[in-house]
């Protein structure tokens, strides 16, 4: 991986009102994000903040005004880690993340923490002080060769260590198994992996837009040329059979094993079971197209 660029900058807040259909604020100390994965859709972030350098080879390290009367958010649902990854290795130094959950303590937020990291475990002691604090670990893969070749952060091993290990503290936990590779991410073999320590399962299609698209293709044509026409069907000829196919098949498993399954649903629902509840987003661009006509 190339060197990273590091520099610090002053932001009026670390706190952005969010789009996101699960979340009032957004919260990123970071700009960039030095996992470097190769479908990132955040690498359009550098159209406003004026880096040229190679997606995953720079980071922002922001600085704000410290957060007053976080009480005022009472109620509020803030997602750390919507256009990067709160607890990237530099967060071991720098403890960004760390500063914004220690100005929120006595707030009563609802705090979502999504991340690649087991890092996360860091800050255990201020996250188990919200009142419901979900946390969640983007995993697409069980293959950590695959993993390598697709991101610099941490083994999958570790994150799901990190998954039992915040399940086992009465924390809420999250497997985004996220983006799904047609015939390469193992959905099932992942599910039956993390579902005995595990509230909820999102599942999200890779997405091929902007300047990674041809990466992609490109990779998957020298490492997986089988697949290539059919990843040419989806992602040239928008043929959305594959994620209709899938699609049944995950209900199929639900009901066999009880789970509870939702299509494009908020996202904390409760399951009278326990059981974990699988949450597809794969028709979520669709929807949120036609909510605007």
């Amino acid at each position: 991986m190339d060197e990273v660029k590091i520099r610090d900058i002053r932001v009026k807040t670390v706190l952005t009102k969010s789009n996101l259909p699960i979340a009032g604020y957004s919260v990123n100390p970071y700009v960039g994000c030095t996992h470097a994965c190769k479908y990132c859709y955040a690498c359009f972030m550098k159209r406003f903040t004026g880096h040229d350098e190679p997606w995953g080879t720079f980071l922002d390290v922001k600085h704000w005004e410290p957060i007053k009367n976080p009480q005022r958010y009472d109620g509020q649902t803030m997602i750390v880690g919507s256009v990067t990854d709160a607890y990237n290795p530099q967060e071991e130094m720098f403890r960004r993340t760390r500063a914004f959950l220690e100005q929120m303590q006595g707030s009563r937020i609802n705090l979502i923490i999504t991340t690649k990291s087991d890092l996360v475990l860091r800050d255990l002691d201020l996250i188990k002080t919200f009142p419901s604090p979900l946390i969640s670990w983007s995993i697409n893969t069980l293959d950590e060769n695959f993993k390598n070749d697709m991101d610099s952060a941490v083994s999958i091993e570790r994150r799901i260590a990190a998954m039992k290990k915040c399940h086992e503290e009465g924390i809420r936990t999250t497997c985004f198994i996220s983006p799904i590779f047609p015939e390469i991410t193992e959905v099932f073999d992942i599910i039956e992996k993390i579902k005995d320590f595990c509230d909820y399962i999102w599942l999200e299609n890779l997405n091929l837009r902007g300047n990674f698209k041809a990466d992609v293709m490109n990779y998957i044509e020298e490492k997986y040329p089988p697949l290539l026409p059919l990843y040419r069907e989806i992602y040239n000829k928008n043929d959305t059979t594959y994620w209709k196919i899938l699609d049944q098949k995950v209900a199929d498993y639900a009901c066999a094993n009880d789970f509870m399954y939702v299509i494009d649903e908020e996202p904390f629902l409760r399951n009278p079971t326990g059981k974990p509840i699988i949450i597809n987003y794969f028709y979520h661009s669709q929807i949120k197209q036609s909510a605007k006509k």
